[in-house]
């Protein structure tokens, strides 16, 4: 590493570090509002989303995990337990026989609508609360200022 990289190696860890204060701040406020008001996780929130938002409400397994950021025993438990909830179910490919999809229900939908507000809301104010953070300031502002 040259002279002039050394300063630019520690503003970048300086503000990745930022970066996941921030993250780590942002997550806990919606997981723990999502739970308490909704009974559901984080990642069952983001599942739910994904599967609204999937042509005829399905995924199949590895991409849903894909786009959550899980893998696919971690996903294939958090199918189980929005099937549990009756808010998805897992159903097989006609075309692949190995092939299996999540499949979000009508319940799942309408808990996906209730919770959407709410997840907006808070992460606006754990967004607008961080921007008060010295440490975390200035990454709500890159964030705010790139969308």
């Amino acid at each position: 590493m040259t002279i002039n990289q050394q300063p630019r190696a520690a503003s970048d860890q300086a503000m990745w570090e930022a970066v996941l204060g921030l993250h780590t701040f942002v997550e806990r406020q919606l997981a723990h509002t999502l739970q308490r008001r909704y009974g559901v996780g984080l990642s069952e929130y983001r599942a739910l989303e994904v599967l609204t938002q999937a042509e005829k409400g399905e995924c199949r397994m590895q991409e849903l995990a894909d786009q959550i950021g899980l893998g696919q025993s971690s996903v294939t438990r958090l199918v189980g337990r929005l099937d549990s909830a009756g808010y998805a179910y897992k159903d097989s490919c006609a075309d692949d026989k190995r092939g299996v999809f999540a499949v979000i229900t009508e319940e799942g939908r309408k808990r996906y609508q209730e919770a959407r507000a709410t997840y907006a809301d808070v992460l606006s104010s754990a967004l607008n609360t961080a921007s008060a953070d010295d440490q975390l300031a200035r990454a709500v502002q890159a964030l705010r200022s790139a969308a």
